[in-house]
């Protein structure tokens, strides 16, 4: 009971954040990119995550990076096929029948013969992974993006994604865990675990643009557009493009980068 209090508190608390969000998007004044009306508050944020990045979850990702191969993959197989679960209702929402039932056998499989998921049979079998996810869910719908959006600690995203990850987390199985201890453990393995992944393309990152935040804005915005589009998007002209070139604007628009949607879980 206590829990599910905890629960609805959370999700209050992010629909108020949510709000608020919306209140200074409203209020804020015109000018930069577009799709980033919050820039000021954005770029703020982004500073916040850039030091608590810096000085506690790299370095804790790192440490973990030493852990043995072996350990990381099961514990990355292991959140995977808990990811599976909610990833097919996304597929089955979106109207593709086929990957959800393929989603589900991978649940099944990789929960019995892959012993709780810490092997990955189901790919072996050629059930392919596939990433989904209540944002994307809702772009499939015809809900607008709407702005951009640094969240504190977990990075870019914007209304409609955080609307979308309000609900995946409401349903994310690691938080129904009833034991305290647990499911704090549970949820801190996992994000160490996917921080652990990205040492190597925080990076390329840092290497591949003078401005990082703008970069990073540029990614996220035609990345999700691919996601939602299935790796076939309209072609759409970032101001980034303009910005980093210096052009008036008149080059052929770029199209977001080619993706099938599809993970290869270790």
């Amino acid at each position: 009971m206590k829990n599910r209090k905890a629960e609805s508190g959370t999700v209050s608390r992010g629909l108020a954040c949510l709000a608020l969000g919306l209140g200074l998007t409203a209020c804020a004044g015109p000018g930069g990119h577009p799709k980033d009306p919050l820039e000021p508050l954005n770029r703020a944020t982004f500073a916040f995550n850039e030091t608590a990045d810096k000085y506690v979850m790299r370095p804790v990702a790192q440490v973990y990076d030493y852990a043995p191969l072996p350990i990381k993959v099961g514990v990355g197989n292991f959140f995977g096929n808990i990811g599976d679960i909610w990833i097919g209702v996304n597929n089955l929402l979106q109207g593709k029948v086929t990957d959800g039932l393929s989603d589900g056998g991978r649940v099944l499989v990789n929960s019995t013969v892959g012993i709780f998921g810490l092997f990955d049979i189901a790919t072996e079998l050629g059930l392919e992974k596939h990433d989904e996810d209540l944002g994307q869910t809702l772009g499939k719908w015809g809900v607008g993006d709407g702005p951009y959006l640094v969240l504190p600690l977990l990075g870019p995203s914007n209304v409609r994604d955080t609307v979308g990850l309000i609900g995946d987390l409401s349903v994310d199985p690691v938080f129904q865990v009833e034991e305290v201890a647990t499911r704090n453990s549970l949820t801190g393995l996992r994000f160490v675990s996917k921080r652990a992944q990205l040492l190597g393309a925080d990076t390329t990152a840092e290497q591949a643009a003078l401005d990082k935040y703008g970069y990073l804005r540029s990614f996220y915005i035609q990345y999700r557009l691919n996601q939602v589009y299935d790796g076939q998007p309209p072609r759409v002209k970032d101001p980034d493009d303009d910005e980093a070139s210096g052009d008036d604007g008149a080059s052929a628009p770029q199209a977001a980068p080619q993706s099938d949607k599809k993970e290869t879980q270790e």
